[in-house]
């Protein structure tokens, strides 16, 4: 999942930054309601956690510029403004859910999983994929029934490739996934991991589209290296 975390408080978006990657999440950080808009123009994004106190444009107003533009990602409004009709107007001025701060960090990424998990019109937490299983909230992958362990960027990768199972993504797209916008990332980087991929689920868990890029591939038996 790639997360974008727009929060002008450090130590409240070190501490959410650090927490969502730990758990295998992809997160960039902006401090401005500029940079926001510059982040959704340069990369894709599954979900944004938005801090309605931005220094240069209060989070309400650029939320619904955002969705006037025509832009649906879908939104976490993160605030300490926890009036009713806060908690109203931020929901029908286009935000997807509403938390209220302080909060827990677990309860932040369960609801990010929700939002995910709605968009993409699935009722689980769990993906399947003919014999491969991937529980999205905990990142436990199993194969026939068999655990297997994926390193972070793979589990970003394979995520990323379930939660589209119909599109080819790019190797830029696949990037944003698994690195964010930001990152300087090795021009051979996305062919390793799904080399690892391919190693640990089977040659056929990812099809390479050739002048495309990659989609997963057919959810019948997973024929290993």
């Amino acid at each position: 999942m790639h997360v974008l975390l727009a929060e002008d408080d450090p130590l409240v978006a070190n501490g959410i930054a650090t927490g969502l990657r730990l758990h295998g999440l992809t997160l960039d950080h902006v401090d401005t309601a500029s940079h926001a808009d510059a982040a959704l123009a340069t990369s894709h994004f599954d979900v944004c956690i938005l801090d309605l106190g931005l220094p240069d444009e209060d989070g309400m107003k650029l939320l619904r510029r955002w969705r006037d533009q025509g832009r649906n990602i879908p939104v976490l409004i993160l605030t300490a403004r926890d009036a009713l009709n806060h908690r109203v107007d931020g929901l029908l001025g286009g935000g997807d859910d509403y938390l209220i701060k302080p909060f827990d960090l677990d309860e932040l990424l369960a609801r990010l999983h929700v939002l995910t998990r709605r968009i993409a019109g699935r009722s689980k937490d769990s993906m399947a994929h003919g014999e491969l299983t991937f529980c999205a909230s905990t990142g436990e992958v199993c194969l026939a029934g068999r655990p297997i362990t994926l390193a972070r960027r793979e589990l970003s990768l394979l995520r990323a490739l379930l939660q589209n199972p119909r599109a080819i993504l790019t190797t830029e797209q696949l990037c944003d996934s698994v690195y964010g916008y930001e990152q300087n990332v090795e021009s051979n980087a996305i062919n390793v991991h799904i080399y690892h991929l391919r190693r640990k689920l089977g040659n056929n868990i990812v099809e390479t589209v050739r002048g495309l890029g990659y989609r997963l591939g057919p959810a019948g038996k997973l024929e290993g290296l």
